[in-house]
């Protein structure tokens, strides 16, 4: 049919961040990773004791599973987050920031400051800036796991 045209993935600015988020599911593989190896941490005996207590199926979850597993969601909550704030090779590669800078995140205005306009006084005080507001981050999220994440 003549005429009909997709999405400008990387072309629209309306499309060119979707384009990335459905690229960067590809990582989603190394998080179930993680996460299958926290579910293997779990011990067997205290499914069979909520078992023999007569637990059900979504009070295991609750009560057994979701506490023993709240490291595993504290380390992916923190990598993901600081991992989310230093997006620079999926924008570089696919868009170099284009079009009309709709893919332009801090990092790779960052690389351009340094390495396109050679100001790198600026750049490395944004590096500066982006260095404290991932350690406020994870200061905060710190404090706030000593009330949710469980510890053997």
């Amino acid at each position: 049919m003549v005429g009909i045209e997709g999405p400008g993935w990387l072309t629209s600015e309306v499309w060119s961040k979707p384009a990335i988020i459905l690229m960067s599911l590809w990582g989603v593989g190394s998080w179930v990773i993680i996460f299958l190896a926290g579910l293997q941490g779990v011990p067997e005996q205290y499914y069979e004791a909520a078992e023999v207590d007569g637990a059900t199926t979504l009070a295991r979850f609750f009560h057994i599973t979701l506490p023993l597993m709240t490291p595993t969601i504290f380390f992916t909550l923190i990598t993901g987050i600081i991992g989310a704030l230093q997006v620079f090779t999926q924008a570089y590669i696919m868009t170099n920031g284009g079009p009309v800078n709709s893919t332009l995140f801090y990092s790779l205005y960052l690389f351009r400051n340094a390495f396109n306009y050679l100001k790198m006084g600026y750049a490395a005080a944004m590096a500066w800036i982006l260095f404290v507001i991932i350690l406020i981050l994870t200061i905060i999220q710190f404090r706030l796991a000593q009330r949710w994440v469980f510890y053997e």
